[in-house]
């Protein structure tokens, strides 16, 4: 049957997914089922521009990776790109998904804000939830934040209740401070720092400049601050008045990475859940060890 043949060798080429059969039943094609076939289309356009060129490792995050399924798509990806002469390794996150992105805001604060103190506030809004934890660094364990962990975590599945968008960040400053209680009840020292991943392209001044649909309310006014309304929400913590950074939900599962891919140079995420996101990162050169290289040369 060399026409048919034919035929579903195009399908497959052009992404479709399996299984693929003849009459008498047989099995022409199956790369990995549905999920890995658009996993690794989706992978293949990224890794054919200019911004993901020589990418050597692709961590995949978001809801999808917590799933058997998930996790075997990702690995049939990488060996369909295997296949395809991509030299890049696919890999699951490390961390679970909702703790990847609270722990990532770790590597949004300064890094002197973790000798005085012991633990964060995070919040990782997403299209469907809203998650906010006390995240531990671990500093004096690991210096790199390899250790780090979710002390605590409180979630909203903010999509079932349909608030406002004043109604969404009230509910938000109540969970913070309520985790803010729990902290000082056990004895952490919380530093004055919050951490936000938040969906969309986050401007320098904190706003959403797009990307934001999927949010209760219009989050992309020029009028809203997220930022801003926090710490008019929680103006101190302990002693010290509270400072906010956020940045896009994608980068930040991103960085929670970033202690294991030393061992690379170009690297990069993709998040699937509600939506697809995306961030591509070079790692600055340790100008030390390179000098030691050289020496040993």
């Amino acid at each position: 049957m060399p026409g048919f043949n034919a035929a579903i060798s195009g399908l497959a080429e052009k992404g479709f997914a399996g299984p693929f059969a003849c009459a008498d039943g047989r099995v022409i094609h199956n790369a990995g089922g549905s999920e890995a076939q658009e996993l690794a289309y989706v992978t293949r356009r990224f890794l054919k521009t200019k911004a993901w060129d020589k990418t050597e490792r692709i961590v995949v995050g978001g809801g999808f990776r917590d799933s058997r399924l998930g996790e075997l798509a990702i690995a049939r990806t990488g060996i369909i790109l295997k296949d395809e002469d991509f030299k890049v390794d696919l890999v699951p996150i490390r961390f679970h998904p909702d703790d990847a992105g609270l722990i990532g805001t770790l590597h949004l604060a300064p890094s002197w804000i973790f000798e005085a103190h012991d633990s964060i506030l995070a919040v990782d809004i997403g299209g469907t939830n809203i998650r906010c934890g006390v995240v531990e660094t671990r500093w004096k364990k690991a210096p790199d934040l390899s250790k780090a962990a979710v002390w605590k975590s409180e979630l909203w599945r903010h999509a079932d209740d349909e608030p406002t968008r004043e109604g969404a960040v009230k509910r938000l400053v109540k969970m913070l401070k309520d985790l803010i209680a729990a902290a000082d009840d056990e004895g952490l020292k919380l530093a004055p720092f919050i951490g936000v991943a938040c969906p969309g392209v986050i401007i320098e001044d904190g706003s959403i400049e797009k990307g934001a649909q999927n949010l209760p309310g219009n989050w992309e006014s020029s009028k809203f601050n997220l930022p801003a309304s926090l710490v008019e929400g929680i103006p101190q913590i302990g002693e010290h008045d509270t400072a906010v950074l956020m940045h896009n939900d994608g980068v930040v599962q991103g960085l929670a990475e970033v202690p294991f891919m030393q061992d690379v140079d170009r690297w990069g995420v993709l998040t699937i859940g509600t939506g697809l996101g995306n961030a591509r990162f070079t790692n600055r050169k340790n100008d030390t060890k390179d000098k030691e290289k050289k020496g040993k040369d």
